[in-house]
């Protein structure tokens, strides 16, 4: 009985589900066949599916030529001979980095020119003996410095109105040589002037004031020869040290004909009557965006205040009542200059000096930017400084800097070095002062390769044997990415600069499509230009 029952059933379900088959095969082909429908958020995601391949960039076709953008997509090239206007949109190959998915994807501003802009009317511009300095001055820079023969650009804009008696105003781009546009007028006016008699404190005739101890040591060294061979004395003044040293380096006789100093250090020589401004005949705020911070302002601001800033050139007539010439000094354009200077001197008498390549991209310095997850910037970094290890290094090459945000940061990163045998150096901010005191030196004599380093390495320093600037840490502020990337490339420059920046975090990426959209521009990075709040006059 099972075995019948078997056939049976097998030819029951045949026929039960092929009979409506066969049934629609013989009806008429004008009956409705059975619908079947989608739910609606099914089609809502295939044409949102379809609208995002319809709004991806198609693939340009471009002319074999030098690029001014190459992105590891190709179709977010850019050739060199095309810049976007202002209005146009531009497609960025950093738009998507905000998803994880855009991990290793990178980008990079190639090189435009070989050559600094500074240095690019270098041969057909004036000599240091055109621009009115004194001959003796002109000889201490041909001793000193044989090296220099023209002036840059920046120094043949700078030179005349200092020494026409005009407080300036010099923003310039980093590397282009504002040091010595401020030191050579400055002993110009003490060549001279006259040496009053001291009184029984420290009275320094000029005065150049800077944000860290790295950067008067730097200024110092440049302005040492010239002090030596025009018989000038040149003396610094750093903090970090205690009174008892402060005392000690301005209880020397006679006073110092140029004191450079860090705001802390002269605030504390103030307050306990050590020394005296009133002698002063020039007055340099160096890196002036910086000491113009919230940081210094209240510092500077005092020190202003005991100087005596002379209310236009002819106040700096009188050889036996001084009076202060000011000169600022920055990458960008400090805020609130206009009204700082309200308070001690007349605005009118300013002269702003700016470059033309002043915020923009330094268009001689390749940049990459590479998207990674903050787990892989360590082992990426690894790779790179592998290949500029003193120890390992097959063949001559420059120095690296890599930035941190951070003083955790970069000791973190030291032991992780060690571990890895590759030697370096560390410079930041929350080293005592002894160990800080050379640090830099030795870094740039070239005893060490890798410097492993926070902003304080950032603002001013001369690094003219760096190649590639690392930002393990990509800067918070665009005003930080200028002055980093300007390490590299600088005026001297014995090998062509690089920086390679890690960008992880979303805040990250919005500075870097600001970056990339001005370089596809050709513009100045957004935000910078407008940072002086009242514009200054344009004066000779």
């Amino acid at each position: 009985m099972a075995l019948t029952r078997r056939p049976r059933l097998w030819s029951f379900l045949v026929r039960l589900f092929l009979a409506p088959r066969r049934d629609l095969a013989v009806h008429a082909t004008d009956e409705p066949l059975p619908v079947v429908r989608i739910p609606r958020t099914w089609q809502r995601r295939q044409e949102q599916r379809q609208s995002r391949r319809r709004s991806l960039p198609q693939p340009v076709l471009v002319r074999p030529g030098p690029l001014l953008v190459s992105a590891r997509r190709r179709e977010f090239n850019q050739p060199a001979r095309l810049t976007l206007s202002q209005w146009e949109s531009a497609p960025l190959a950093s738009r998507g980095w905000r998803h994880r998915r855009a991990r290793g994807d990178y980008f990079s501003i190639e090189r435009a020119q070989q050559e600094a802009p500074a240095l690019r009317n270098l041969s057909s511009g004036r000599s240091f003996a055109e621009l009115g300095l004194e001959p003796r001055v002109l000889s201490a820079l041909r001793e000193a410095a044989p090296e220099v023969i023209r002036p840059t650009t920046v120094q043949a804009s700078t030179i005349p109105p200092l020494v026409r008696g005009r407080h300036v105003l010099c923003a310039a781009e980093t590397g282009s040589g504002k040091t010595l546009s401020y030191l050579l007028p400055l002993f110009h006016r003490l060549m001279r002037g006259l040496v009053l008699d001291s009184s029984h404190i420290a009275t320094p005739r000029s005065l150049v004031l800077v944000p860290s101890r790295e950067l008067a040591e730097q200024v110092q060294a440049v302005a040492q020869p010239l002090g030596k061979y025009l018989g000038l004395q040149v003396q610094d003044l750093e903090g970090g040290l205690g009174m008892r040293r402060i005392k000690l380096q301005l209880s020397r006789k006679p006073s110092a004909d140029v004191l450079v100093a860090t705001p802390g250090a002269l605030w504390k020589a103030l307050k306990s009557q050590l020394i005296s401004l009133k002698q002063l005949s020039l007055m340099v705020l160096d890196e002036a965006d910086t000491l113009l911070d919230e940081s210094f302002l209240e510092l500077v601001d005092y020190i202003l205040e005991k100087s005596h800033v002379a209310e236009s050139p002819a106040d700096l007539e009188d050889p036996f009542n001084p009076k202060a010439q000011l000169v600022l000094v920055g990458a960008t354009f400090p805020e609130g200059v206009g009204q700082l200077l309200s308070k001690f001197a007349n605005p009118d008498s300013l002269t702003t000096i700016t470059s033309a390549k002043l915020h923009c991209i330094m268009p001689h310095v390749k940049q990459t930017f590479m998207k990674l997850k903050g787990a892989e910037k360590v082992t990426e970094l690894v790779q790179i400084l592998k290949k500029y290890d003193k120890t390992a290094k097959t063949q001559p090459s420059g120095t690296v800097l890599v930035f941190c945000n951070s003083s955790s940061t970069v000791n973190w990163l030291g032991y992780i070095l060690d571990d890895h045998k590759i030697r370096h150096l560390r410079l930041q901010g929350q080293m005592p002062a002894k160990m800080r005191t050379g640090i830099f030196q030795c870094f740039q004599k070239g005893s060490q390769n890798i410097l492993l380093c926070t902003d304080i390495a950032s603002r001013g320093l001369d690094s003219i044997h760096v190649e590639l600037v690392i930002n393990y840490d990509f800067p918070l502020t665009l005003q930080d990415y200028i002055h980093r990337a300007g390490r590299v490339g600088r005026v001297g420059s014995e090998v062509p600069g690089t920086v390679f920046s890690f960008v992880t975090h979303p805040w990250d990426v919005r500075l870097v499509q600001k970056i990339e959209l001005a370089a596809r521009r050709r513009r100045s990075l957004p935000g910078l230009e407008s940072s002086v709040r009242d514009p200054l006059p344009q004066q000779d």
